[in-house]
């Protein structure tokens, strides 16, 4: 994290931050608080910063004006100086004139950060593709326009497309001009990621003709979903033992035992009090999770917070409106637990998977899983296709589960199953009515 510049994610750090955490304990709502800052120490880390110390509060409700307690936040101010912090990292979001009276009380070279601003800036710095990058952009500027103090006059000159010698208006100050410009930028952005979406949503639309089953991974960050994708497809997807490795929807095609192919799409981690402005700038990644047929929900199944991580899937997953979609609870790095933590887990959870895809253990069980869920709801049917038609019988082998093949006098009679997409290509060589494969 860059001590004056939020917005330049990819500079070179030359000192690295020295990071003070703050939660406040709730008197057990929500997570349990030494669990929440642990996790935010990660978040910190993986954003380059080391800890300088941590402040715990205990209180219902948060103070309007300064998060905390005026004495704790005197306090606060007090341990900043003596480690020498450079920023101060809230677990909760803080409203602006939160930040802004705190920053009073810390002082100016302190840096104050809530969660939000902190999963942006690792967002940012792991960003790669395009998209990915405009995806960031909107949901920082949206974050910061808020809080814009006439303190952002960098965002005039870095950001938002002014030159360093860009004149305001006349009679406009320095902070309406940075408002105007972030609204212009905002709204840029939002059109370059509308051309985006569509185009990406022109891809899913030719899978969905294709009659290709989809599959979706889903989980909570650093649950292994890109060792996974890659243990299954041969991927070479990024794997890091960090949050937030992996930004980039990533689509792959997986062979199923029975013949019948597959994509399998590795999308963006969830986490606890995911900012909502990253949902809505991820949305038309997120719509790869929408449009899927089927979702593994992937749990470390060595973590500490299980069921806490898998609520807080659960709940992105409720908001983006695939709740009830068909889904299939993969739980991964068993090899980290002992054999009476599987036997204890696998009796808790029958319907789950338990593998380890680091290890390469249980990958043929959770391919079979697939290869059942594909099927169910299935088209069976026999199609009669020409020799002069090769490339149906080809499309057949490729996607759909070949029960039986037989070369006639009059072409190529193939018993199938296939999705309902791919029984319509096939509806002009169909010899029998259709019947529904229900697994």
């Amino acid at each position: 994290m860059s001590s004056h510049n939020r917005f330049e994610p990819e500079e070179i750090r030359a000192v690295q931050d020295r990071a003070i955490l703050v939660g406040v304990d709730r008197g057990g709502r929500g997570w349990p608080i030494e669990e929440s800052l642990a996790e935010l120490e990660l978040l910190a880390s993986t954003a380059g910063a080391t800890i300088a110390g941590t402040v715990i509060q205990r209180m219902h409700t948060p103070d309007s004006r300064t998060f905390l307690g005026k004495g704790k936040a005197e306090e606060l101010a007090e341990l900043a100086r003596s480690t020498e912090a450079t920023i101060v990292v809230f677990d909760d979001d803080l409203s602006p004139s939160q930040q802004a009276n705190l920053e009073d009380i810390i002082g100016r070279d302190v840096r104050v950060l809530d969660r939000t601003a902190l999963i942006l800036d690792i967002f940012a710095l792991h960003a790669v593709s395009r998209e990915g990058k405009l995806q960031v952009d909107l949901a920082q500027l949206e974050y910061v326009l808020p809080r814009l103090r006439g303190m952002w006059g960098h965002l005039v000159a870095e950001r938002l497309g002014g030159g360093r010698g860009a004149r305001f208006g006349a009679g406009e100050s320095q902070l309406e001009s940075d408002r105007r410009l972030t609204r212009r930028r905002i709204s840029e952005l939002r059109r370059e990621l509308k051309h985006v979406a569509s185009e990406r949503a022109v891809q899913r639309k030719s899978r969905a003709r294709s009659g290709i089953f989809r599959v979706s991974l889903v989980g909570y960050t650093n649950a292994g979903k890109s060792t996974l994708l890659n243990a299954l497809t041969g991927a070479n997807v990024l794997v890091a033992d960090q949050l937030f490795a992996t930004l980039d929807a990533t689509t792959r095609t997986l062979d199923l035992p029975e013949g019948r192919k597959v994509t399998l799409t590795d999308t963006v981690g969830f986490i606890n009090k995911l900012p909502h402005g990253l949902v809505e700038a991820f949305k038309s990644t997120l719509d790869e999770t929408r449009e899927a047929d089927l979702l593994l929900h992937v749990v470390d199944a060595s973590g500490q917070q299980t069921r806490e991580q898998m609520a807080a899937v659960a709940e992105v997953l409720g908001e983006i409106g695939v709740a009830g979609k068909p889904q299939v609870v993969v739980y991964n790095k068993t090899d980290l637990l002992s054999a009476e933590e599987r036997a204890i887990l696998g009796s808790r959870s029958p319907h789950a998977v338990l593998l380890s895809a680091s290890a390469g253990e249980g990958l043929d069980r959770l391919r079979a899983r697939i290869a059942a869920e594909a099927a169910r709801g299935s088209v069976s049917m026999t199609i009669l296709v020409p020799y002069d038609h090769g490339e149906i019988v080809g499309l057949a082998h490729e996607q759909a589960r070949i029960v039986s093949e037989e070369h006639t006098p009059g072409g190529t009679r193939l018993a199938v199953s296939a999705t309902p997409e791919l029984a319509a290509r096939f509806e002009p060589y169909r010899e029998d009515a259709d019947v529904r494969d229900n697994g």
